[in-house]
């Protein structure tokens, strides 16, 4: 069982360190992220300017080749009369097969995506959209708008990459492509560089970079150069980031799909050896409890001739047999869970013992060390055995007095409380994640999703909706708290944008009745409203905008934001702090603006009849009088987007219990056969124990007394150990519940009960045993 789970966490490790090694150079490309500081808020994004990719070829020879990515998110597709959704598409640069490793079936990967509306397929797609791949110059209808040609089949992506490539649009048709300003982060960006440049020297050549191109635009609205807002904190970077490092070292939140974690690497490793440790620490200990059993036998060979070599060698090769046929049952226990273990780390891991022809080879190298190991010790114990004194019987085989059983014992057990501990902390932390206050209300939220293909209708469909039974309200936007959004826009307290008087914030475009609808409350001032025209160059900012400005009545001030000339936004209202994306981070400051994104619409319903209204609903947006018959309709609840931000933290807590429960199975086991062993030495102690008026309760305390010290002895050292892991792990969370005194005591209990369970299964059947039969001898 520990060479199963051994192997299950090997395999979970080594399927993470794999990520993005598929591609051909894999250590000479990079993608770009951006770090910006300005006025307190801090924006970590993988998005880019759209110029930068082409001027970074021009001025850096070093840097080979250069593509930019657009995501498109949910993409309506349309074969003949038949609409689905795809939920990713992409926009690219021809140069895209010049970076990534994307193997194609049919088409030329230089031409592919050369060309205006151009269209490249995964296998599967083309499969999907019409039963073959080969599909080269056919079309399909993107988004009810743009007909595409199909210039290419690539195989699909393994699952081992940061991101996966379905659906690829050319990105010459794409207008904003052409946009040269580099205050707008727009594009991701990937660089393959020539063999022998390291990350320090990209680093420099796009600090160069956005000073040359970046700080003039900056400039223009900041009014402070670089060097200037460094002396106050502030900067503008560009930074490399290694493409197999984006996987586990890579924190932004809006990462194309959910990342890794490096840590957790790490720590899969750690309980892999110490869950294999236990098992082999369980070997060990009956191995030495049982000598008393083969002391005879030592004896016997000693005097036959054996020398004390002889015996270690064959007490090793008994204990490397033992654990290569304990590996063979390990591969079988592996491959009827690897499903169970699939679900729950979300992955598509598989044996491969013979795809990758180094796995067995060293899974047999570790399983032969592991046997030397765990068999090292009672070899020599054994092998130490004085004939004169085992062959009379001298020989001490008690229970008691064995320091180096008892320390392993120990050893067991605070590695289990140290899991019991941290799964404790882990749905602790989950829990109180979800139950905090939010500062809006997630409940009976029905979204809309991939609602921009409405258009004009848009709003005559919301009242529409209204007019149901059982829907309370309605908001119009797909800036929501459950979204992660990077909308960032600077904006200045005074109409000449002084420098120091400048800060980017996050702003989101709502309609006037987002907040209503959301659970939101308004603080200071007002919501926004159809009856005030001026509305349209209002703002609503959040408490953390306020005071991130220094306001202490911010109602009636001017926002300045410059484009083309300079824009006043008047603050008509303060609403109250909301969580926005996970409580990982803290909330950042925030403006709202009335706009027509129509991206989802959102509705707060009341009825337990949930199913009837939603069709009711779907029934309305297929109607023909808003154009969208055929077309897919896509939904979600809130609570439901809520839950899935905090996967990662559920996925981890889900291991960890699974890892505690086989740390707690083997430790059993061997405790189970130490129990034993000890019933089996007193079993005459027991008899006449028995005889002079002993209860069962007695012979159990006797029995237990022993194992309970130990596991007292584990749980004191396990609890400081735990404790500082724990809180070193919440502080990645800007909100956190703190490592409790309860769950110590907790996790305390659990031990002491695991403990007495497996303790008293044995020794109840110990103390109901007829002492006639065990003194018979006697």
């Amino acid at each position: 069982m520990g060479l199963a789970v051994f192997l299950l966490i090997i395999l979970f490790v080594v399927d993470e360190l794999s990520y993005d090694k598929y591609n051909a150079n894999a250590d000479r490309l990079y993608r770009v992220n951006t770090n910006l500081k300005i006025g307190g808020t801090v924006f970590f994004d993988r998005e880019t300017p759209a110029p930068m990719a082409a001027a970074l070829i021009k001025d850096y020879p070093q840097i080979e080749k250069a593509v930019r990515l657009k995501e498109n998110g949910k993409t309506f597709v349309k074969k003949e009369n038949q609409t689905t959704v795809e939920p990713v598409s992409f926009f690219a640069d021809e140069t895209l097969f010049d970076i990534f490793t994307l193997p194609m079936i049919a088409g030329d990967p230089k031409t592919a995506l050369k060309e205006p509306f151009s269209l490249v397929l995964t296998e599967t797609l083309a499969k999907k959209y019409f039963n073959s791949t080969d599909v080269v110059g056919k079309t399909l209808v993107i988004d009810n708008t743009d007909n595409y040609k199909i210039t290419g089949v690539i195989k699909d992506m393994p699952p081992q990459a940061h991101l996966h490539f379905n659906l690829i649009r050319s990105m010459s048709g794409l207008g904003d492509s052409r946009d040269t300003h580099w205050s707008s982060m727009a594009y991701v960006t990937y660089i393959r560089v020539h063999p022998g440049i390291s990350v320090k020297d990209i680093d420099k050549y796009l600090k160069q970079a956005a000073k040359k191109y970046a700080e003039p635009e900056f400039m223009g609205f900041m009014h402070s150069s670089f060097d200037d807002m460094a002396k106050k904190g502030d900067f503008v970077r560009f930074v490399s980031v290694p493409l197999t490092s984006i996987h586990l070292y890579s924190d932004l939140t809006q990462e194309q799909e959910p990342s890794g974690n490096i840590q957790y690497v790490y720590i899969s490793i750690v309980i892999a050896i110490l869950i294999l440790f236990i098992a082999c620490v369980n070997f060990t200990n009956l191995s030495i409890a049982l000598s008393a059993s083969r002391s005879k036998e030592v004896g016997v060979r000693k005097v036959l001739g054996s020398g004390r070599s002889t015996l270690i060698y064959q007490f090793l090769a008994e204990s490397v047999t033992t654990a290569v046929i304990a590996l063979i049952f390990a591969i079988v226990i592996a491959l009827l869970l690897l499903p169970f273990f699939n679900d729950l780390v979300s992955k598509q891991i598989t044996l491969g013992l013979f795809t990758a022809w180094w796995r067995l080879p060293c899974l047999l190298a570790i399983t032969i060390t592991i046997g030397l190991l765990a068999g090292l010790y009672p070899a020599f114990f054994m092998s130490a055995f004085k004939p004169v004194h085992v062959l009379k019987g001298k020989l001490a085989s008690g229970f008691k007095g064995g320091w180096l059983r008892n320390s392993l014992v120990v050893f067991q057990f605070a590695t289990v409380v140290i899991l019991i501990i941290c799964t404790l902390v882990i749905y602790a932390q989950l829990n109180y994640m979800l139950n905090k206050e939010l500062g809006y209300k997630r409940e009976q939220v029905l979204v809309l999703q991939n609602t921009a293909s409405l258009g004009q209708h848009a709003k005559s469909f919301k009242q529409d909706v209204l007019k149901l039974s059982g829907v309370e309200s309605g908001t119009i936007t797909s800036f929501l708290p459950t979204v992660i959004n990077t909308d960032v826009e600077g904006y200045g307290k005074d109409a000449a944008l002084s420098p120091g008087q400048s800060v980017t914030v996050s702003t989101w475009y709502v309609d006037e009745d987002y907040f209503p609808t959301l659970g939101m409350q308004i603080v200071k001032g007002r919501n926004f409203s159809t009856h005030f025209l001026t509305d349209s160059n209002a703002a609503v900012i959040n408490e953390a905008t306020a005071a991130m400005l220094g306001y202490k009545d911010p109602l009636n001030k001017n926002l300045y934001r410059s484009t083309d000339k300079v824009w006043p936004y008047h603050i008509i209202g303060v609403v109250k702090d909301f969580a926005t994306g996970s409580l990982r981070n803290k909330i950042e400051p925030l403006v709202l603006r009335l706009g027509n994104d129509r991206g989802a619409i959102s509705f707060r319903i009341s009825t337990k009849n949930i199913p009837t209204l939603i069709s009711k609903i779907q029934k309305l947006y297929h109607s023909a009088d808003i154009g969208m018959v055929g077309q897919p309709f896509s939904y979600s609840f809130m609570d439901d987007d809520f839950n899935h931000l905090y996967q990662s933290e559920q996925n981890t807590g889900k291991i960890f219990m699974s890892f505690a429960f086989f740390a707690i199975m083997i430790a059993c086991m061997g405790l189970f056969g130490l129990v034993t062993y000890a019933a089996e030495q007193r079993t005459k102690e027991i008899g006449i124990r028995k005889v002079l008026g002993a209860s069962v309760g007695n012979i159990i305390n006797m029995l237990s007394a022993d194992f309970l010290l130990l596991v007292t002895i584990a749980t004191l050292l396990a609890v400081p150990v735990a404790w500082w892991f724990m809180d070193s792990w919440l502080q990645g969370f800007a909100y956190r519940a703190g490592v409790s005194w309860w769950i110590f005591v907790a996790a305390a209990l659990l031990a002491v009960v695991i403990t007495m369970v497996t303790v008293s299964f044995r020794a109840i059947s110990a103390a109901l045993m007829n002492p006639v039969k065990s003194l018979r001898a006697e």
